[in-house]
């Protein structure tokens, strides 16, 4: 069968078409769309953007025969590859990037291929299939080997066999483009020695001259094509794989159990993702140097062997010696060190190989002639060798610190992960919803044990007991959170939860309600209404649509709460597990919410409701009441059942219950029938009593149910356009020249001015040792030989060895430079953001911090030096070249300005576009760890909801919104290759051009000399202009750092000439005189005009409304706000004139919300180990943690991870108590410090901060009214200013607020 081929090529410098035509006897030419990108049929973008669009003519292969057909399809594509290599579609981009500064919306859509989801599967599934072999083989040998069963279950799934498995095949393929480029890198040394004879043979025609100038720049291009075909795919392969392992981590931090979840920190995490998956990518571009530094040096010595002969050899022996030498040093000492150096090295490496080799050639033979060919020819391969040598030892290097994090990526993914199965949700006994038969294993302490529970449909039943008894432990166990050791817990339908501290994401208030749910706008109505949200919507700027900052930020610690259980309502699920929702709203609120939503007749009446409570007030209303105690059940029945028993929780209940003279209407009746469950309706099973189960003592102070908190009425609404977390922006344009100048003074300005001077004698030492050559190879040969050798052989190594030594100074003086300048900023970095204002934090999410931190900081640490450098080498390499050329051939003048003048419109072309793509790629970065952070923290409600896929693919959506910034500066990077090369291969047909016609006028030595250096100078000029666009692209790190840097901050931590007296305070006197503040410029007042006194040792509640001002008083006092006018004396010392240090560490506060470190408990009680042991325990027996902290196997040493995840809320409340006994200053600040403790427990603090603060003065904000009501007095804050300052006995005998508040409490 006749087949016709015709293939044409047509090039211009932007657009470089390139078309091939196939025509079959027996077919017409069929368009395809190509992917350029692998080998499938779909097209490689799909951008408005771009408008590009490729055709190119296909045919079908069915009128062929079959192999021919195979082999033409494969041709075909390469082709198109080659094609696809002048990227077409990127010349559009790169005019809309430099006529202006990219936008979001002019990226281009992902290919199919490199969409996080799909990649994401494909490696997911091959670790899944790792994982299930070794099992396999474990399982099988297990059978046989049972002796050898502890070696085996050392062994662990290869994550690496995976990455292969999954990024192989498509990354050998540019392994093969690799081995292409090799081969041809090879042939223009040849053609050099061609031309030298050429130049030698004066009878040799012209056109042989002009035909191999021609061959040098054809096969210069090609090489060129080849090479970045290479790298297209192997960085589109980094970019995979950092997509790859982003996205598994993610999804694995969703499964993970909780102890694995202490074993590494949110901050650990995102490490894993950024820095180590940043490794993988950082050593894919270069991995195939492993194979192939061997395969050119093996090839540059057996040309050399040609040339040169055996002594050759000499040069081997010290290439030998250097190679381990170098690798040893990059794997011990750290990377960023190394790098630096490398690649300067390889250069001082090549001088010290090519001098031996000529040094024995010359000396072991006086007839052994050094002529131009042979030098230039040999050196034109040493040169070659230079990539070689500087690269391998990097990827050694890398491929070290890579290792690191592929164990480190291993490990985590290798974690425990909740079994799916451990709560069953199918199989169940008839009319029931929820149970539960734990039991306590022999093996291994368990927190919860023997426990035995069966809870009806549509039951409301109360989990009561102590601090840190198990009660969340025990809704964790329904939700499947717990290691289930022994029994069965089986739960029928969908479940919502209510979480201790309410999970908010960084997202609107309806979003946070809606929770993915689709709207439903009455249902939503009915929800806010009973949730008594629609108060707080009047308060909010944007009503419903006003955005929640990160953690709820904005919201009140009761909103938060509230928004937390609407959106469990608003989900309609069959069971309700609601973790203490009611502690953290006022009473008032309380009441509401529970007869609105919990209660019997509340709008999840008929549902199954698991209530944890400490309020006792609601208990005659519920089913029934299930009382833990050491993780048992202590006692469990309705509120009559546990009165009758008269055990432990009768006798708690007689000491707390209501006074007589509360009003009937307060209570709510209740008949037995409501009251009683039926006996078929519950079944008990091994109802343990608790252990020890002594009635507590009675408190002096008596417990009312029914407390009353002020109502919280709407403040003024703001401006609803305001937004709290503003959009990261990006700076537009050139980089400003303050930001170089910055990195400069990092550095030293001096230091940097020797570096400069230091890199242009090493240049000069370089052309002179060339030119030295040059005219050594020129010198007359005579009776066969060349006299004055051995001058020749020393001045030219004392010019290799001057070299050396200035590459040795020069590249330590930048790496230790490299190194200051990054301690510097990071260290202004943290300095700042430990200076930074409260209200920086509020507005800035963690993510963008992080950020700074993590990524920004690796630059500056370990890409920006080796570019710095990079970009000196290759920028003196080609000024040298230059002028070697210029000097041989004074033609080449000529074409030098147009030359120059087009890298220079290339240069600025591309940067504009890859700079701000940079810029880009870092603003989208953010959001992935903002979102990731999040997740980490409400993973417990994402999988209760059962929301993790909706949350991945949000993952994902941010991933490839980062990736769509990334893939165009691969692209752009591709784009500036192929013409800043074209320019570098232009410099070497014109140098060659101008040898051939200056043919007559030039001796052989001068030509290799030109030619030798414009062969380098298309690698030099490529590194240059790459290296100028890293330098602007990677400087942008410094700027964002910068921005962090300067941001306002507090005042000085210690000012030296105000520093107050060692033991001041020392009476605690507090006095606010005409004191006003506002939380931000442009808010209004939020204390207005305060004047207040308090003598040293009193004791003073302070009460109000919500938005009264409470809370803003305690930050005023640690200085978080400052006064707008007016001023707070301590002591009579005015606190605005002391240190910020000085005046925090003299005063102590237990926070609402409880902060704890991971670390030991002894560390987060005494973090300076100021106190002995017998303090610290002291301590804890007076916050009633000593019995559970001497529980622990580790005692004080007990592990608390990140936040204190593994202790419960109230405990953490505890441990800052504790932490306050310790430090026991002589002013104590409570706010709302005993939430989410037990009513018992919550007494017996109050009795230890009345003794052991005897003589302290003493600031508590208070939640219930009982417990400051025989304080000093009462400070009652309504709008921000003094409504009333007595004795609580005075205040009730007037009858004005705090009278109003406490008859509400049924304390008056």
């Amino acid at each position: 069968m006749y087949l016709e081929r015709e293939i044409w090529f047509s090039f211009s410098f932007f657009e470089l078409p390139f078309c091939i035509s196939f025509v079959s006897d027996s077919s017409f030419p069929l368009f395809l769309p190509l992917n350029f990108h692998c080998f499938h049929l779909t097209p490689q973008f799909n951008s408005s953007a771009s408008g590009c669009c490729f055709l190119l003519p296909f045919f079908p292969l069915t009128s062929v025969s079959c192999a021919l057909p195979e082999l033409v399809a494969v041709l075909y594509v390469l082709f198109a590859k080659l094609t696809w290599t002048v990227f077409l579609c990127i010349c559009s981009f790169a005019i809309l990037g430099y006529k202006k500064p990219l936008e979001e919306k002019d990226l281009w859509s992902l290919n199919e291929d490199d969409i996080s989801k799909n990649i994401v599967q494909k490696l997911s599934r091959e670790w899944d299939k790792e994982k299930a072999e070794l099992s396999q083989t474990v399982t099988a040998v297990d059978v046989v080997l049972i002796y050898f069963k502890n070696l085996i279950s050392c062994k662990k799934p290869s994550f690496l066999k995976a990455l292969m498995r999954t990024f192989g095949p498509y990354f050998l393929i540019g392994s093969f483009f690799k081995l292409i480029q090799d081969l041809l890198s090879f042939v223009n040394p040849q053609l050099l020695s061609v031309l030298i004879s050429f130049i030698k043979n004066k009878d040799a025609p012209a056109w042989w001259g002009f035909l191999i100038a021609a061959l040098m720049f054809t096969c210069a291009v090609l090489q060129t094509l080849m090479l970045h075909q290479h790298f297209q795919y192997c960085f589109v392969t980094g970019m995979r794989l950092r997509t790859g392992i982003t996205g598994v981590i993610y999804r694995k931090s969703l499964v993970i159990t909780n102890s694995a979840k202490r074993s590494s920190t949110v901050g650990e995490i995102v490490n894993l993702m950024s820095v180590d998956a940043q490794r993988f990518m950082d050593l894919v571009a270069f991995l195939n140097m492993l194979w192939s530094a061997p395969l050119q040096t093996c090839l540059a010595l057996y040309f050399l062997w040609q040339a040169l002969g055996p002594s050759v050899l000499a040069g081997v022996a010290v290439m030998v010696l250097l190679i381990p030498f170098n690798s040893a040093v990059a794997i011990k000492t750290r990377a960023f060190q190394v790098r630096y150096q490398q690649r300067k090295k390889a250069s001082s490496e090549t001088e010290a190989v090519a001098l031996t080799t000529f040094a024995v050639y010359v000396l072991v033979d006086e007839k052994n002639i050094l002529d131009a060919e042979k030098a230039f020819v040999s050196l034109s391969l040493f040169n070659i060798l230079k990539f070689p040598l500087t690269m391998l030892p990097q990827v050694i290097s890398n491929i070290a610190q890579t290792s690191v994090s592929l164990k480190r990526i291993q490990q985590f993914l290798s974690h425990d992960e909740l079994d799916p199965n451990c709560v069953e949700r199918e199989v169940i006994a008839p009319g029931r919803e929820i149970s539960v038969v734990l039991r306590g294993a022999d093996a291994e302490p368990c927190f919860l044990h023997s426990i035995n529970l069966l809870v009806p449909s549509g039951a409301l039943v109360a989990v009561v007991g102590h601090v840190g008894c198990g009660k969340s432990s025990l809704v964790s166990a329904l939700l499947g959170e717990m290691e289930k050791l022994e029994g069965e817990v089986a739960v029928k339908g969908s479940v919502a939860y209510v979480p201790q501290q309410a999970w908010i994401q960084n997202a609107t208030l309806k979003d946070n309600i809606l929770f993915g749910q689709a709207p439903n706008e009455q249902k939503y109505q009915n929800v806010l209404e009973a949730c008594a949200l629609k108060t707080d919507l009047e308060v909010l700027p944007g009503g419903d649509h006003t955005e929640i900052g990160e953690k709820g930020i904005n919201l009140s610690g009761g909103q938060r709460q509230r928004v937390s259980l609407a959106r469990a309502v608003f989900s309609s699920s069959d069971i309700y597990l609601l973790d203490d929702p009611l502690s953290a709203v006022d009473s008032h609120v309380a009441k509401h919410i529970f007869d609105q939503v919990i209660g019997p007749d509340g709008v999840l009446k008929g549902k199954t409701r698991i209530l944890v409570t400490h309020g006792i007030g609601f208990l005659p209303q519920v089913d029934h009441i299930v009382v833990l105690a050491d993780g048992k059940i202590s006692e469990m029945g309705s509120y009559q059942e546990l009165l009758k028993q008269n055990k432990a929780f009768a006798e708690f209940l007689r000491n707390y219950a209501l006074d007589e003279n509360i009003e009937e209407d307060e209570l709510t009746k209740l008949t037995n029938e409501e009251v009683l469950l039926a006996e078929d309706t519950l079944t008990l099973l091994d109802v343990i009593s608790s252990e020890g189960g002594e009635c507590p003592n009675k408190m002096s102070t008596k417990r009312r149910v029914g407390e009353k908190k002020p109502a919280e009425p709407p403040v003024p609404r703001r401006n609803p356009n305001e937004k709290l977390i503003q959009a990261e922006t990006a700076e537009v344009g050139t980089v400003k020249l303050t930001v170089f100048w910055q990195y400069m003074k990092a550095v030293s300005p001096v230091i940097s001015l020797i570096i400069c001077f230091l890199y242009c004698c090493q240049n000069a030492a370089s052309i002179g040792a060339n030119v030295w050559l040059s005219d050594w190879t020129n010198e007359p040969v005579i009776n066969g030989t060349q006299h004055n050798t051995s001058m020749r052989i020393g001045v030219y190594a004392a010019l290799g060895l001057l070299q050396g030594f200035i590459v040795f100074v020069s590249s330590f003086t930048l790496a230790m430079g490299g190194i200051n300048a990054a301690r510097k900023l990071h260290a202004a970095l943290l300095e700042n953001k430990f200076h930074t204002p409260q209200s920086f934090y509020d507005t800035t999410p963690t993510g963008r911090v992080i950020n700074r931190f993590s990524k920004d900081i690796f630059v500056i640490d370990e890409v920006i030096p080796p570019t710095i450098l990079m970009f000196l080498g290759t920028f003196f390499n080609s000024l040298s070249t230059m002028i070697v050329i210029i000097a041989s051939t004074p033609l080449f003048t000529v074409v030098i300005v147009p030359l120059a003048v087009l890298y220079f419109f290339v240069q600025r072309f591309y940067v504009a576009t890859s700079r701000q793509l940079k810029r880009l790629e870092s603003v989208s970065r953010s959001p992935i760890y903002s979102h990731f952070s999040e997740t980490i923290s409400g993973t417990s409600v994402i999988r209760a909801y059962r929301r993790e896929k909706s949350f991945i693919d949000i993952s994902d959506l941010k991933v490839d919104e980062n990736q769509k910034s990334y893939y165009p500066s691969i692209m752009s990077n591709r784009w500036l290759g192929i013409r800043v090369e074209f320019v570098g291969n232009c410099v070497v047909l014109f140098a060659a051009l101008f040898a051939v016609i200056g043919k007559s006028s030039l001796n052989a030595g001068l030509v290799g000399l030109s030619v030798s250096y414009a062969l380098q100078v298309t690698l030099a000029l490529n590194w240059m202009v790459r290296t100028t666009s890293d330098l602007e692209t990677n400087i942008v790190a410094v700027e964002r750092i910068k921005e962090y840097s300067e941001t306002e901050t507090e005042a000085p931590w210690i000012i030296e000439d105000k520093r107050p007296p060692a033991d001041w305070p020392s009476r605690g006197e507090l006095e606010f005189v005409s004191y006003s503040v506002r939380y931000r410029k442009g808010l209004d007042l939020v204390l207005k005009d305060l004047n207040l006194r308090v003598h040293g040792g009193e004791k003073i509640g302070i009460v109000g409304r919500t938005g009264a001002g409470k809370s803003s008083m305690t930050l005023c006092l640690f200085r978080i706000l400052e006064a707008v006018k007016g001023e707070i004396r301590i002591d009579g010392v005015r606190i605005s004139e002391i240190g910020l240090h000085d005046l925090r560490s003299r005063l102590t506060i237990i926070p609402q919300d409880p902060v704890l470190f991971s670390g030991t408990l002894r560390m987060n009680l005494d973090p300076f180990n100021k106190y002995s042991d017998e303090e610290v325990w002291k301590a804890l027996e007076l916050s009633h943690l000593k019995r559970f902290v001497s529980s622990q196997p580790s005692m004080l040493e007990f592990e608390c991870s990140e936040g204190g995840e593994n202790l419960s809320v109230g405990q953490r409340q505890l441990v800052c108590l504790a932490r306050a006994l310790l430090r026991k200053t002589r002013i104590l600040i409570l706010d709302e410090a005993t939430a989410a403790i037990d009513l018992e427990t919550d007494d017996l603090i109050q009795m230890t901060i009345r003794t052991q603060f005897e003589d302290c003065t003493v600031l508590t904000i208070a939640h219930r009214l009982n417990t400051i009501m025989d304080y000093t007095r009462i400070l009652v804050l309504d709008n921000g200013t003094i409504a009333e300052f007595d004795t609580p006995t005075n205040l009730i005998a007037s009858k004005g607020i705090f009278y109003s508040m406490a008859k509400d409490a049924g304390l008056a």
